[in-house]
């Protein structure tokens, strides 16, 4: 199979069959041998009564349905298990990205050997304020914390290499960060394309404000990941291990000073009037805290199992 689609949605029955009818139009045009799977994450609306309607229709059509919402990030993961092309393209269901450009996002996975395309939507159709404003910022923080010269980390339509999407495991909120995540299993070769942006054609956008907020966070959380999720003892154990070590030297120092003091008739104030004896004592506290942190860490790492955070509710066309 050349490409797989994958499609994740929420509410967009308003969109669904023009969809799939343009990707239909450019894969038939371009005589790829494809998929499209659209993962229905909770939708209220109708749209799994379209995703059936074109399942029975069109058995390159596949559908997942989620029980509840669980989020953008693992409908990605429930598609990217099953996809079977060797490019495996996502795109969102709101007709905001155009399908004309899976050909060229296609040739360079294929021919250019990318294993992975990130879409720049370099003209935006977006509320300046809202979103265009603060998406800019947020690209600019991720650039720079990342290493990655992206301009567009949040664009929806995205190309890679099937073996890319089977080695990163997208959880919570990372989809903005599947780049990051590609980068750190060692997929290097990552590029971008600038790809049309449409004005959205049926409803309401379904991400408000607190996505970059969240965006942020899991910047911080991926970046310390990156480091240090696969060893948390070396961040822990060594600043626990510091802090420690000062609390207890410093409290030496202080209680010595003390005894010298007294055997020399020297008046001295009670060990705990001086200030410097709580900073030592939270210091060895907050030591062993940050150290029983790392180890309990490394605890996780050894007994965790690969759980999925959803669960299916149905599968259409498997």
């Amino acid at each position: 199979m050349d490409i797989s689609v994958v499609i994740p949605l929420l509410d967009e029955q308003e969109s669904l069959q023009e969809l799939y009818d343009w990707i239909a139009k450019v894969m038939q045009s371009n005589r790829y041998l494809y998929e499209i799977i659209f993962i229905d994450d909770g939708s209220t609306d109708t749209s799994w009564d379209v995703i059936e309607k074109l399942t029975q229709e069109n058995p390159t059509v596949k559908g997942i349905r989620f029980q509840k919402n669980y989020g953008k990030s693992q409908a990605l993961d429930a598609g990217f298990e099953i996809a079977k092309g060797n490019v495996v393209i996502t795109m969102d269901a709101d007709l905001q990205d155009n399908p004309e450009e899976i050909p060229e996002l296609y040739d360079l996975i294929v021919t250019q050997n990318f294993d992975l395309i990130s879409g720049w939507k370099k003209k935006r159709f977006d509320n300046i304020i809202t979103k265009n404003i603060p998406s800019k910022l947020f690209n600019a923080v991720a650039r720079k914390t990342s290493g990655l010269k992206l301009h567009d980390f949040n664009c929806g339509l995205k190309a890679y290499k099937n073996e890319v999407i089977k080695a990163v495991k997208v959880s919570g909120e990372m989809h903005r960060y599947i780049p990051v995540l590609a980068k750190n299993q060692g997929f290097t070769k990552i590029g971008e394309k600038v790809v049309q942006h449409q004005a959205r054609k049926y409803g309401e956008t379904k991400f408000g404000m607190d996505r970059f907020i969240n965006g942020f966070l899991d910047l911080i959380t991926i970046s310390f990941l990156s480091k240090f999720g696969k060893r948390p003892m070396h961040f822990f154990g060594l600043w626990g291990s510091f802090m420690f070590l000062f609390g207890t030297f410093s409290a030496i120092y202080i209680g010595a000073f003390k005894l010298f003091k007294v055997f020399n008739n020297i008046k001295t104030i009670l060990v705990t009037n001086n200030p410097w004896f709580y900073i030592a004592l939270t210091s060895m506290i907050l030591g062993t805290l940050l150290f029983l942190a790392g180890f309990i860490g490394e605890l996780i790492i050894k007994t965790k199992t690969n759980e999925k955070h959803y669960t299916i509710k149905e599968k259409l066309n498997f």
